[in-house]
């Protein structure tokens, strides 16, 4: 007989398992499936700050608030403004007071995926499609030629989503805005002049339509990420498997900029890592379909430039499992409860997005363009 199940979620990300948990802490059973082999199989990426009426809110909802405060990166919501000749327009220094406190997302991930039941989690199960066989159950296939079948299904399974296509046609589209991302390790011994640069916290770097964000994780290691407003083709003609090659090519983007900043390209340790940023409309919304919906970026994928990706898909995930708790039996309700608050939360925070990205990369003078709209303090999680 094949397997059904009554909860599937395709995804194991932030998103996804913030669901998965606040499902369980009701007694309600649900099956993550994730594509990675296991939860080892690659680093999570850099810090993320921690929204209060976002992210924090769904720890709470998930019952690891507490939890969570043990994980937070004591400096880490400092900040540097430097132009493109390495002078300090504007610094802050974490006084231990704000409301986004910084995380590593690795960290953040091991704490939601402890606190599910061994076995909630199946790795190494890629969905490659599904399809709807009435009543609002499903059939999703998997890349080993298995499948299942499930009640209510939910496709937290990010940019490029398999599920995403049983309700939306839209796509993601590019940015015009690629990065690079790069590590310093052990920066305050072996790269102490990058360490200085950087600081305790994030540096944003910007100019020209290109720019440096980078940040300093809990290891002591920097970071960064380096933008440029180009063409989609621009990485494509790199050779990244040629670290110094590599290295040469991204630094011609930056000519005229000050060597203290280019440094955090030239004395990077291991591969430049290649990343085109992509968006899906800042509007997408779909009708309802019976038995399946979507959350994070699966359902409203945006630049990172608003800093709410991995906070809004956790908020999704609770807020998901909120209105299945509420609803009780009746799913339908739930899923068009859920989605009537998603649409219009997620077109305002990619609106968001999409500015920033413009005021970032598309105006002359971007360092006055951020420092007016923090006027009331540094917002974003940065590079998500």
């Amino acid at each position: 007989m094949k397997d059904h199940q009554p909860v599937s979620i395709i995804g194991a990300g932030l998103g996804g398992l913030t669901l998965a948990r606040v499902l369980h802490t009701h007694g309600i059973t649900a099956v993550v499936h994730e594509a990675e082999a296991s939860r080892r199989v690659r680093t999570q990426g850099g810090m993320l700050d921690i929204h209060t009426e976002s992210g924090q809110a769904a720890l709470r909802a998930a019952g690891l608030y507490e939890e969570f405060r043990a994980l937070v990166h004591p400096g880490g919501e400092a900040v540097r403004v430097l132009d493109k000749h390495g002078t300090v327009r504007w610094e802050a220094a974490d006084e231990g007071t704000g409301g986004r406190p910084e995380v590593d997302r690795g960290h953040l991930r091991d704490l939601l995926l402890d606190s599910l039941p061994e076995g909630t989690v199946r790795w190494d199960h890629k969905v490659t499609g599904a399809r709807p066989l009435g009543g609002g159950r499903h059939e999703v296939a998997l890349a080993d030629g298995s499948s299942f079948t499930t009640g209510l299904l939910v496709g937290a399974d990010g940019a490029w989503s398999r599920i995403r296509p049983l309700l939306s046609p839209a796509g993601p589209g590019y940015t015009g805005v690629s990065f690079v991302e790069a590590d310093l390790r052990d920066a305050d011994v072996r790269h102490p002049g990058s360490a200085a640069v950087v600081g305790g916290g994030m540096l944003f770097a910007l100019g020209d339509g290109r720019g440096f964000l980078g940040h300093r994780e809990t290891d002591g290691s920097l970071h960064v990420y380096i933008a440029v407003r180009t063409g989609e083709q621009w990485l494509d003609s790199i050779d990244f498997s040629d670290s110094e090659a590599a290295k040469a090519a991204v630094v011609r983007q930056f000519e005229g900029w000050d060597e203290s900043l280019t440094a955090l390209v030239g004395q990077a340790d291991g591969p430049l890592v290649p990343r085109k940023l992509h968006a899906l409309p800042v509007d997408h919304r779909w009708q309802r379909v019976p038995g399946v919906t979507l959350l994070g970026d699966a359902a409203h994928l945006m630049s990172p430039f608003a800093g709410e990706g991995a906070n809004l898909a956790m908020f999704d995930g609770a807020e998901l499992a909120r209105a299945l708790v509420e609803h009780g039996e009746d799913t339908e309700k739930a899923l068009a409860a859920y989605e009537q608050d998603l649409f219009p939360r997620s077109a305002e925070m990619a609106e968001g997005s999409a500015a920033s990205l413009e005021l970032c990369f598309g105006q002359a003078d971007p360092i006055a363009g951020l420092l007016a709209l923090w006027s009331d303090g540094p917002g974003g999680d940065g590079p998500a």
